[in-house]
């Protein structure tokens, strides 16, 4: 369960799943230290760094539902396309390409966890676990930027103005 919840979150395109309150509190340590490994492999640099890549690249991969094993054919059972990858193996190339790079300098914390309250059907406290930097805050941060930005320059103005009209009084 927790690999598939994992898979979900480091696949989702926001980067953020809704789940029960106690399954966000058990995935939060599973993926964190599965992007430690990749936070590692991304700082490598130097002699040798290639088979200590591999190797964390392979822990990780224990995270995730390994996939692509046994597989014969490009086809499928009638006829059908097999799809290139699996999930999990499209989720550890994920973690290592973009995750390692963006959490690089974060020594830890890299998930959130955020209480929506009860389900209607059964009770069960709802959560969101997401992981930070995400595409939706990194454009909630540009625009609250932008909104400082714009409200800084009529404060600005309006200062100078305010100190224009001091001083003609004091003449």
């Amino acid at each position: 369960m927790l690999r598939n919840l994992a898979t979900s979150l480091i696949n989702s395109r926001d980067e953020r799943i809704v789940t029960t309150l106690p399954k966000a509190k058990e995935l939060r340590p599973f993926v964190e230290r599965a992007i430690t490994l990749s936070r590692h492999a991304a700082s490598l640099e130097g002699n040798g760094s290639e088979v200590r890549g591999v190797h964390l690249r392979r822990q990780a991969a224990a995270f995730f539902h390994a996939g692509n094993f046994g597989r014969g054919a490009e086809t499928g059972r009638r006829g059908q396309i097999v799809p290139p990858r699996t999930a999990g193996v499209s989720a550890v190339k994920r973690l290592f390409d973009e995750f390692g790079e963006r959490f690089k300098d974060r020594p830890g914390g890299y998930t959130r966890i955020i209480k929506l309250g009860r389900r209607a059907g059964d009770g069960a406290e709802l959560a969101i676990i997401e992981l930070l930097g995400n595409p939706r805050e990194a454009a909630a941060e540009e625009a609250a930027r932008k909104r400082t930005k714009g409200g800084s320059k009529k404060k600005g103005t309006e200062s100078k103005s305010e100190t224009k009209d001091e001083s003609d009084s004091e003449e």
